[in-house]
Parts: C-alpha cells; structure tokens; sequence
C-alpha cells in the first residue's frame, strides 16, 4: 500500500513567498502535497470540505490580518497544527497566535537563515 503525501494547507496571497516556501520545503523527507489557499474565505472553504495534516497561515490576507485571521482558522479547524507565517517585523501577533493554539510561528524573511543554520 502506497502511503498517501501529507497534505498542507498554505495560506498566503504572495505567490512568490508561496513558491520560496514550497522550495524550502521541498527537500524534506515527508512527501508534501501543497494546497493553495491566497485569502482566508479561501481556506474556510477548503477547511470545510478538506482535511489536511497542518496549515502555514500568512496572518496579512486581502480580506483578513492580524490575530482575527488566525482566531477564524483556528476555529474552523482547532485539531490542525497552525503554522503562522508572518512578513511584520512586531512579533506580538505571531506570539499571540502561539498563545491561542499556534503550533509555531516563522517570520518570512527569516525562514532561508533558520534552514541554513539546520543544515
């Protein structure tokens, strides 16, 4: 029996930090299928009638920001490990999320330092 890939719900509405994202994960021992969500009335729907094994939530959206946007994910999905994405220099957020239930948070520009330094 072939094992199914682990199914990944990314939130983001810039396509070039969703594609340096899925780049970066790309090379990890877990077979990733990726679903793409670019507002957060995208990933409620996709939440309802998907299920996925985590979701990396950018908290900026074109119709949400902020801890509203992880408050309304959480909700749909409260068993999901949530993996917030943040651009914003002020972690306060991504804390806050951590606080509420985030799995944990990554800020963008720091994700290529953290994986060179694993390596």
């Amino acid at each position: 029996m072939e094992d199914k890939p682990t199914r990944v719900l990314l939130v983001e509405d810039n396509s070039a930090d969703a594609r340096l994202l899925k780049e970066l994960l790309r090379d990890e021992p877990a077979d990733l299928e990726f679903v793409d969500a670019e507002n957060l009335a995208g990933a409620l729907k996709l939440l309802k009638n998907e299920s996925f094994a985590v979701i990396l939530l950018d908290l900026s959206l074109p119709d949400s920001a902020g801890f509203g946007t992880f408050s309304a994910v959480h909700e749909s999905a409260p068993d999901v490990p949530i993996v917030v994405l943040t651009g914003l220099h002020d972690e306060t957020i991504a804390v806050k999320s951590v606080e509420g239930g985030a799995q944990d948070y990554l800020i963008k520009g720091q994700v290529d330092t953290l994986r060179d330094r694993a390596a």
